[in-house]
């Protein structure tokens, strides 16, 4: 399922604002063994979660637009901008890898323009219902809105560490 947003950039003295449109899909799940399989892939110099932890990936499509011509504006998208936390707002730790997997989300975005890439998460095992938060309000333009929640679980899964995306 997609999630939709808008990005405001811009301010009163430059003009005026510009509306942007952003879909976000969390297009695959991937966590436990599986996860570590997949990272371990990436390279051989990234290490295991560790003791209590697993890795979770977020398969991410970034779509961005203008609502309006002419655009000025580009969007730097950044891994970073995705924090994985608990059900009860407890923030997690990003997973720090050698090597990420590829594709990594990291591009810089023009009117029309997408991205999809990995997004790696250290989350306790024992939470089973780990959420991901998409912060808009990063960098030096302004954002609109408080950031925008993603489930990384999937609900009634009979395929151990990955099912579809919500």
């Amino acid at each position: 399922m997609a999630l939709k947003t808008i990005i405001i950039f811009g301010d009163q003295y430059n003009g005026g604002d510009e509306l942007y449109d952003v879909k976000i899909t969390v297009m695959e799940i991937v966590r436990g063994e599986t996860a570590w399989q997949f990272v371990k892939a990436a390279s051989a110099s990234n290490k295991p979660a560790g003791l209590g932890l697993e890795y979770v990936l977020a398969r991410v499509r970034f779509e961005f637009s203008a609502r309006t011509k002419p655009e000025h504006y580009n969007y730097a998208l950044d891994q970073t901008q995705f924090t994985a936390m608990s059900s009860d707002n407890k923030p997690y730790d990003p997973a720090v890898l050698a090597e990420p997997l590829k594709p990594t989300l990291h591009d810089t975005l023009h009117s029309g323009d997408s991205a999809e890439g990995w997004v790696a998460f250290l989350v306790p095992r024992g939470d089973h219902t780990p959420l991901m938060l998409f912060r808009e309000d990063v960098g030096s333009v302004i954002h609109e809105g408080n950031g925008s929640l993603f489930k990384l679980y999937y609900e009634n899964s009979s395929i151990p560490g990955k099912a579809k995306a919500f």
